[in-house]
């Protein structure tokens, strides 16, 4: 009788995944990089590596909805004569006017506005219907200065130097010739219809010192009113926090690298930066060290998706977070309602990526105005709102069972890690033991 050996079952390497082969049959036939939005979709330690220790016997919990528990924050109290007041501290990200629909910059200025936060306005200048449904508007100055006019400054209730951001530390961004609308083409003085790569610095200041100089220029045209954030991507947090306090800013901004962008290479988003739970506790080390923390408010962003992430980014020190990607898919972005027309592009609700073609079916990161017809700004706005509530009401459930009557009394104490990366990052103990990876040099 012959003797047959049984198949081996065919294996796949880890090294070598189906989309790293994707990419390679894609590079080989185009001879071009890949080019997405979004932020970075690989694994890294995130905020569901942390757990709260509720109150029992050692600590004492708050009762429900019935005791207190506050929200709201004060930014800019530094420096500015007008800081900011928000009923919650959850604010929305600068996404520019050119990447988004201008109904959805509206919606986002509206939903906003009805959860008592701020928006920001992004690469590309203030729209009227930004400006106009936003109580709070942070004015973004931007490497390129598209869209850049004293007269808004002064309109604005802050103003964000950006230096970087998460997705893309170190680079430029992209908008593609596809998305320069005659409006966008006006507001950014270009040509329509020609992609614009914006600089990856900014052109009248190399360093710390020039970054100081150039921020008394803003409190000067702005009457010393208001209030001054520093925004960079999470690549050195300690000392990029630490030369931005310097620098006189009131507010730092740090954003990790699950932080959203409209168009940059993939290899950027992927490769470049670090996540955003490895970036809170240098910048917090940072303002503590210099005696900042507090005077100076830190608020940090990349990858925050609900109340839990919110109140574990305030117990290790921050006082505010920023979403971006989560407040598009609250507007309609990535909505299943359009599977055939994102099927149609080649992709699937929540997969798609691709922003910059302009052919988003649900109408939020385009200029088609056929595509645009399907936000309304009403709507989108309420839902927005909606999704903040929510985050708001978890974080203030999570802080009462941990005793706390504001969100700011949450405490790096509150929070245990799961990994031995998160609690290295984080700097707290792993669950189940006193050990913090790292600390005392062990």
């Amino acid at each position: 009788m012959a003797y047959h050996n049984p198949p081996t079952t065919p294996r796949r390497s880890a090294t070598f995944d189906d989309y790293t082969l994707s990419e390679i049959r894609r590079a080989a036939a185009t001879g071009i990089y890949d080019i997405r939005g979004g932020g970075a979709k690989r694994k890294v330690p995130h905020f569901d590596d942390l757990l709260f220790l509720g109150a029992s016997i050692s600590r004492y919990p708050l009762e429900g909805y019935r005791e207190r528990c506050d929200t709201n924050v004060v930014l800019g109290s530094r420096h500015a004569k007008k800081p900011i007041e928000l009923k919650i501290p959850i604010t929305i990200a600068g996404m520019s006017f050119g990447s988004l629909s201008g109904p959805a910059k509206e919606a986002l200025g509206r939903g906003a506005t009805l959860a008592g936060t701020s928006t920001t306005t992004g690469d590309g200048g203030m729209t009227e219907e930004e400006r106009g449904h936003s109580k709070t508007l942070v004015y973004q100055y931007l490497p390129s200065r598209y869209g850049m006019n004293p007269r808004d400054l002064r309109r604005a209730d802050a103003i964000e130097v950006v230096v970087g951001q998460g997705a893309k530390p170190g680079g430029g961004g992209m908008l593609l010739g596809q998305k320069i609308s005659d409006r966008v083409a006006e507001m950014r003085t270009l040509p329509k219809g020609i992609d614009q790569r914006s600089a990856s610095r900014h052109p009248d200041w190399t360093g710390p010192d020039d970054l100081e100089i150039k921020i008394l220029e803003l409190r000067e045209i702005t009457d010393w009113e208001k209030p001054i954030y520093v925004k960079v991507g999470g690549a050195r947090p300690y000392y990029d926090t630490a030369l931005a306090v310097k620098a006189g800013a009131d507010v730092v901004v740090v954003d990790g690298m699950q932080g959203g962008t409209a168009a940059t290479q993939e290899v950027f988003i992927e490769n470049v930066g670090q996540p955003t739970l490895a970036c809170i506790r240098p910048a917090v080390q940072a303002l503590q060290d210099l005696g900042m923390h507090r005077r100076v408010q830190l608020i940090v962003s990349g990858g925050i998706r609900n109340g839990a992430d919110v109140a574990k980014a305030l117990a290790l020190g921050v006082d505010a977070v920023s979403i971006g990607t989560a407040a598009l898919v609250a507007l309609g972005d990535n909505d299943p309602r359009w599977e055939a027309d994102y099927n149609a592009l080649g992709t699937t609700a929540g997969a798609y990526d691709d922003w910059h073609e302009g052919k988003d079916p649900a109408g939020i990161t385009t200029q088609d105005p056929e595509l645009m017809k399907r936000v309304d700004p009403i709507a989108a706005g309420r839902r927005l709102a909606n999704y903040l509530k929510v985050m708001t009401l978890e974080a203030q459930t999570i802080a009462r069972a941990c005793g706390k009557n504001s969100l700011h009394n949450l405490e790096p104490e509150d929070l245990v890690a799961l990994t031995i990366e998160a609690a290295a990052m984080a700097g707290v103990p792993l669950a189940g033991t006193n050990w913090i990876p790292g600390k005392n040099g062990f």
